[in-house]
């Protein structure tokens, strides 16, 4: 059944710097039925999805070294909302006025879509409000902040709070990350997550992992301890972890331990030019670098290989946006040892679902490990239910209709596009 009573295809139009990101299966899905003619808007050249028409838009420049540096986020965030205004333009020359505009809130595309398209439905995806107490930023007790810092992160909100005041309705993927957002605005968003894929991400308990592509071959090992994360810092607790392996080594003779993920800062402070936080540790400590192995950022076969032969999977996050990757090793039937931070609090009990450990424990988190390693047929329950968490409350079969029911606005956008049954 056609949800489109009009008689031209329902418009969308999708804003993100990244490309396909937290839109990709929405834009997939949609593009796909020809009720509909979408439109992505990015920065990103690389990728293409089937019926989805790509157009890239560039700021004309970057922030100007002079302007105060309170407000260079901003001044970005103005060039990017310019950079989609003149690809909007381009759009609308060319008959593509959008019934509906979909777009990821605070790197600035989103900030003039009503003066281009005022007739047009602005959606915002909502990920992260910026606090200088109380969250991320004075998490650690070692990275005290000045008064420079908590103003500097108070104005970084401004082009969320514009998106917030002119955006029709916004989403965010979890409750704790709606929370982060003033409570007067609640009313506008609403919680769903972009969902995983279960029937990918599933547990493979005879596993072993071996990568041809990069020379990894562990099919020998019988404890393996798992990390994935986009980048190597503190934000998503790396010095910790580190310090936590070289006691895992020295616990466990026979354990390997496998990194997924970049050598690079994904989120907060950079080191000073030409210094890496792996490097860092990796100069620190003591470490047996045979049963240490840093893979890169891998396709998602070889990922899923590392969690399925994973014996334990260390996770931990300051108070901040919760990883793909979290639920992504859950629904593969890891054993997940992760911070009690909030965001994982909001999916993890602890012997239940999961193993919770104080972020700042090394010792800690090293004793649980050698726990699991020890006792891992006591360890299943903890994994089966972790699955189960997942596929009750973040499946992507259940949640991406619920995602287009939203973003559309109907309720009978489940049927028409054929998720009907599972």
């Amino acid at each position: 059944m056609n949800t489109n009573t009009s008689n031209h295809p329902q418009r969308i139009l999708f804003l993100h710097p990244n490309f396909p990101a937290q839109f990709r299966h929405l834009a997939s899905v949609l593009g796909q039925d020809s009720s509909y003619q979408v439109v992505f808007a990015t920065k990103r050249q690389e990728g293409t999805i089937p019926g989805v028409s790509k157009v890239i838009y560039e700021p004309s420049r970057t922030a100007a070294p002079q302007t105060h540096h309170y407000v260079r986020n901003l001044e970005n965030a103005v060039l990017t909302g310019q950079a989609v205004y003149r690809v909007a333009e381009q759009l609308k020359s060319q008959g593509f006025v959008p019934d509906i505009v979909y777009g990821h809130s605070g790197w600035g595309p989103t900030l003039f879509m009503k003066e281009v398209f005022p007739k047009a439905e602005l959606l915002c995806f909502f990920e992260w409000f910026y606090h200088a107490r109380g969250s991320d930023a004075d998490f650690d007790p070692n990275e005290p902040l000045n008064a420079d810092d908590m103003c500097r992160i108070h104005i970084k909100n401004s082009p969320i709070l514009l998106d917030l005041y002119h955006c029709d309705r916004g989403l965010s993927p979890t409750h704790w990350q709606r929370q982060q957002f003033p409570p007067e605005f609640h009313s506008k968003i609403s919680v769903c997550h972009d969902g995983v894929d279960t029937n990918f991400f599933q547990p493979n308990p005879e596993a072993k992992l071996v990568l041809p592509r990069i020379n990894l071959d562990l099919s020998h090992v019988s404890e393996l301890v798992t990390y994935v994360a986009r980048g190597m810092e503190p934000y998503r607790g790396f010095p910790q972890f580190m310090e936590a392996v070289s006691l895992i080594q020295q616990l466990r003779p026979n354990c390997h331990v496998v990194v997924v993920g970049e050598d690079r800062v994904a989120y907060g402070k950079q080191l000073p030019e030409g210094q890496s936080y792996k490097q860092l540790m990796l100069d620190k400590l003591d470490l047996d670098l045979s049963r240490l192995h840093f893979t890169g950022l891998l396709p998602y076969n070889e990922y899923l290989q590392v969690l399925q032969a994973s014996s334990a999977h260390i996770y931990l996050t300051r108070p901040f946006v919760l990883s793909w990757s979290m639920l992504e090793a859950m629904s593969a039937g890891c054993l997940l040892i992760a911070a009690n931070t909030p965001p994982v609090l909001e999916v993890i009990k602890d012997g239940k679902n999961g193993i919770l450990v104080d972020f700042f424990n090394p010792e800690q988190i090293a004793e649980k490990v050698n726990l699991a390693l020890e006792k891992p047929k006591d360890m299943m329950s903890i994994r089966n239910a972790a699955r189960k968490t997942v596929v009750k409350n973040y499946d992507l079969a259940t949640l991406l209709p619920q995602h287009l029911d939203w973003m559309l606005g109907k309720k009978n956008a489940l049927n028409s596009l054929g998720f009907g049954k599972r």
